[in-house]
């Protein structure tokens, strides 16, 4: 076996809330033994002690001292990735793209700082193509949807040594946008939840208030429109109408849904749906051993594989998806007329959603897992057989071995013409700064790039 490589990895960890967190945290733990890993995280006041971690403004002079073989940059587009934008086109290595559309993180980071000119470059770069008048409207303040039109990926995609996605559809599209990078497909895996607990089943179901013969539905992770809980409160409604002997659990944080109230005071479904707020990793074993189904949706997507889907899988629970373009490998079924795909003969392991017909094919879906136990328990079999195939951390473990190799013997791209904002190091601010009070500090900053590299961009 050669030499350990040295690796900065940039993401961010427990205790931040977040499903990329915890991924990290258990991946981590299984590479450490192999390469000597330093982890990069947005500030060290909520780190818990122990693995060497650090935070990322003590990367530059750490890597100017002694380089890295490889700087890992674990990429997507909620608030805790933000920090890493500083560093990734200045250090190239590997990124994982755990959203592959990042509009919406740029959009957040840059105009929220006022950085309306920065936005707009960024953008006109990204997409030549484009208007150069739609920027306007994330200026004005109405992006939103939008932002899925428009993926922002060109400066990431050009920049890295090598880009890895998790579907490999997705994977054949960026290689074919973008023919110059090196674009790889990994699995995302998902640590095994172990035999269902019943003790730990009935002790939640009898603090939610949930009756041993109810059938129990769960949605897990943050609580966003795009996870379609309007819809999935739709359906709900129309099957408690049916008579079904049905709950409904609504398991992450809702800060992001504040229609969710109204959405919900219906006197119909008010005592059948079960709101908990954020669930600590720990937590989501005992309530995913309540549920018994789990309602995994998405729309619009960002192209991202649902670490709670996994979670689901790895469970033994039945799974409800939608019927997205990238996720059309995965063997599923229709509830309107229950025809499988992707061919006769291969066993379903989810059931997924048309979103043509979202209302109507989730209302059938959901009847039928409430009605069936012989459906749920099929589709849990062969979703658990699948996660066990796809989706475990050996599996996971394996691929990223192999990424880690390929994207230290690639070499760095030098791609032109960059926004200024990624190339600009900032010296000029500083200078102006000193130059008020009479100093001329341009052999100091001489001094500082020479001992500690060129400062961060973003």
């Amino acid at each position: 076996m050669g030499q350990p490589m040295r690796i900065a990895w940039f993401s961010p960890l427990p205790p931040i809330r977040s499903g990329i967190a915890t991924c990290n945290a258990d991946l981590l733990a299984r590479l450490d033994g192999e390469q000597a890993i330093d982890r990069f995280v947005d500030g060290l006041g909520r780190m818990p002690p122990g693995a060497r971690t650090f935070d990322a403004h003590d990367f530059v002079w750490k890597h100017r001292r002694h380089p890295y073989d490889l700087i890992t940059y674990q990429l997507g587009n909620a608030p805790c990735h933000d920090f890493i934008w500083a560093y990734l086109a200045r250090y190239p290595g590997l990124v994982v793209l755990h959203d592959p559309r990042l509009h919406h993180a740029r959009a957040r980071q840059l105009l929220i700082r006022q950085r309306f000119d920065d936005y707009r470059r960024e953008f006109w770069y990204d997409h030549p193509d484009a208007r150069r008048d739609v920027v306007e409207y994330a200026v004005e303040g109405l992006g939103g949807p939008i932002y899925y039109a428009w993926p922002m990926l060109r400066v990431v995609m050009e920049t890295a040594r090598l880009v890895a996605v998790h579907n490999p559809r997705v994977a054949a599209d960026l290689r074919e946008e973008y023919p110059g990078a090196r674009v790889e497909a990994i699995h995302l895996g998902h640590p095994a939840s172990g035999v269902p607990d019943t003790a730990a089943r009935e002790r939640v179901r009898a603090a939610l208030g949930v009756p041993a013969r109810s059938v129990l539905f769960g949605a897990f992770g943050k609580i966003t429109a795009e996870k379609r809980i309007g819809q999935i409160l739709r359906a709900f409604a129309a099957i408690v109408r049916e008579q079904a002997e049905v709950h409904l659990l609504l398991a992450g944080d809702a800060s992001d849904y504040p229609a969710l109230t109204e959405e919900i005071a219906s006197p119909a479904i008010a005592p059948r749906v079960h709101v908990t707020g954020y669930l600590p990793d720990e937590a989501v074993g005992d309530y995913l051993a309540a549920t018994d189904a789990c309602l995994c949706l998405r729309w619009p997507t960002a192209l991202e594989t649902s670490a709670s889907w996994l979670h689901g899988l790895a469970a033994s629970r039945p799974t409800v998806i939608s019927d997205l373009a990238h996720l059309v490998d995965i063997p599923t079924v229709d509830p309107r007329g229950w025809r499988r795909s992707p061919a006769p003969g291969i066993a379903p392991v989810a059931i997924a959603i048309d979103l043509l017909d979202e209302d109507e094919s989730l209302r059938l879906a959901m009847r039928e897992l409430a009605t069936d136990p012989q459906l749920r328990d099929t589709l849990a079999r062969a979703g658990h057989a699948y996660w066990q195939a796809h989706h475990t951390l050996d599996v996971m473990v394996g691929d990223y071995r192999r990424l880690l190799a390929l994207a230290a013997e690639r070499p760095a791209p030098l791609p032109a013409n960059l926004p200024a904002h990624f190339t600009e190091d900032y010296s000029g601010t500083v200078r102006a700064i000193a130059s008020r009070f009479g100093l001329d500090i341009d052999h100091v900053l001489r001094a500082t790039q020479r001992h500690h590299g060129s400062l961060p961009t973003r």
